[in-house]
């Protein structure tokens, strides 16, 4: 068994690396494992691995429909796969005599499930690994502070790749400040400059593609008078209009309704305000009414197999302009595409997660490299209102290792991952009340735990309780305590016996505790 850290500049060719590596594996008599961090990446991996490989690829991810699955499974199962590529459950696929196992855009927290059974791909690939005499392979330009502070101190091999594929330059990358946008005389969200870049990228006959993670039409619904927002009733989180539908909508537990005009608090008017995806491809036409455009995200993706239709189009520039969330942001190869734009560059930045910078930095990387991946050179507008943020900064330069050592210093001083290990205990039930007293008790358990000699030694530190980051959701309140500690056989004993007596505790009846390590939420 054998773990290494592929980590190469936007553009440099690792997706050829994982070929070479496949067939060098097939060579051998074995078989490989890629996963990929979202659906939206799979029919180009598919596409690429099937023109060379043949047809002894199967597939695994949540949107085949139970047949298709099935199908595939009994596949593997039979021995007819020597490749299976999906999401992250295909780390569970019966495959036998694995030789390598990839993980492709490795800093993705979709690799992490937030529900039950939580489960990070990561560490069931690491076991697999082991259990095959395999290669695991992680891989990224901008690889998770962990995964290089581990190769960085050996205990994973370091590979890189400093310069781009047939040696074209990396995009050229102009912040614009927003609030000097706003002070011009400018309301729009589509910055002068970006307008203008896209109009010459028009003119040229290339592609643009704008990222702007936050789907919908607007985004609020604020009363002019108590200034209250819309809120679902179900979650403590604000609804958002969706034009298409008419409805404004919870992004959390699906309720919707017909939009209001008036406060359900005081009667007082509303006004709609933020901005969508929704949003964007209609100011996107108003500007330029004769390119096409194209929305990528969770609401025009719904329908089967749409990922792999909009994205064969827009390859074949059907499309002019692509604008969507997240999804349209890494490992899309489109040699049309020369310019990027990032429409709202600090939406993920101020979120309360210790991994929100590393968030931010990877997304703006990820994305300003799609540009210029053919033979003309690309380019890239970051549009932001705090354009002096060292994260955006390193960003623009596309500088991981700077990013990476202002990023490592942080996590010393604040005892983060990779330093210690955080285990995060998440009580929910239906009475905030209730909810607010069993975390107290969990919180006290946690004390007289870390208390023990065995556990005593990894200088433990429990914090809390406080509301989750989105304290009500489908109608259940969430409340956390956090354990600052080591993962470590003598931690997962007593955290494994806190849930079993949680459980047995008639006190807590109707409420649940769960724990993840590490978490991505």
């Amino acid at each position: 068994p054998h773990s290494a850290l592929l980590y190469g500049v936007t553009g440099s060719g690792k997706t050829l690396v994982f070929l070479k590596l496949i067939a060098r594996c097939l060579e051998q008599g074995r078989r490989a494992l890629v996963l990929v961090p979202e659906i939206s990446l799979t029919p180009q991996m598919i596409l690429r691995l099937k023109s060379q490989f043949g047809r002894r690829v199967a597939v695994q991810h949540s949107a085949l429909n139970h047949t298709e699955r099935l199908l595939q499974w009994q596949m593997i199962q039979d021995g007819g796969a020597d490749i299976v590529v999906g999401t992250r459950s295909a780390i569970f696929s019966p495959l036998e005599n694995i030789g390598l196992i990839i993980i492709d855009e490795e800093q993705e927290h979709t690799y992490r499930s937030e529900s039950a059974p939580r489960y990070s791909a990561h560490e069931v690939a690491r076991q697999r690994a082991a259990e095959n005499g395999a290669l695991l392979l992680l891989a990224s330009a901008t690889p998770s502070t962990e995964s290089f502070y581990a190769a960085q101190h050996g205990r994973t091999q370091l590979v890189r790749l400093t310069q781009r594929y047939g040696g074209n330059p990396l995009p050229s990358v102009q912040i614009v400040d927003m609030r000097a946008e706003l002070a011009s005389g400018n309301p729009r969200e589509i910055s002068l400059a970006l307008e203008d870049a896209i109009r010459r990228n028009l003119d040229a006959g290339k592609q643009t593609i704008l990222l702007l993670n936050r789907r919908g039409y607007q985004t609020m619904a604020q009363c002019e008078d108590c200034r209250e927002v819309l809120k679902c009733t179900k979650c403590s989180v604000p609804m958002v209009y969706h034009k298409a539908a008419h409805k404004v909508l919870c992004h959390y537990c699906g309720s919707q309704m017909e939009p209001p005009t008036v406060c359900p608090a005081c009667g007082g008017k509303l006004q709609y305000r933020g901005f969508g995806t929704q949003k964007a491809e209609e100011e996107l036409a108003k500007l330029f009414p004769d390119a096409r455009v194209l929305r990528m995200d969770q609401d025009s993706t719904a329908a089967k197999d749409a990922h792999e239709k909009l994205l064969a189009r827009f390859a074949n520039h059907e499309y002019d302009i692509m604008v969507g969330t997240q999804m349209v942001a890494k490992g899309l190869d489109f040699p049309q595409v020369t310019l990027v734009g990032v429409l709202a560059a600090d939406l993920s930045l101020y979120v309360d997660n210790y991994r929100a910078a590393e968030r931010t930095f990877s997304l703006l990387t990820q994305v300003v490299g799609r540009a210029g991946r053919g033979d003309k050179p690309g380019r890239a507008v970051i549009q932001t209102y705090t354009p002096e943020s060292d994260v955006i900064q390193c960003a623009a330069r596309q500088d991981y290792q700077g990013f990476y050592e202002r990023e490592i210093r942080m996590r010393r001083l604040r005892r983060f991952p990779p330093f210690a290990d955080l285990f995060t205990f998440t009580v929910s039930g239906t009475e905030e009340g209730a909810v607010l007293r069993a975390a107290v008790a969990v919180r006290e358990e946690l004390r007289r735990l870390c208390a023990l000699p065995e556990l005593a030694a990894g200088e433990p530190e429990v914090l809390g309780p406080a509301p989750a980051p989105v304290m009500k959701l489908n109608n259940r309140y969430r409340y956390r305590c956090l354990l600052v500690g080591k993962n470590d056989r003598p931690t997962r004993e007593a955290v494994s016996w806190l849930l079993k007596a949680f459980a047995n505790d008639r006190a807590n009846r109707g409420m649940n505790l769960f724990v993840d390590c590490n978490s991505m939420e």
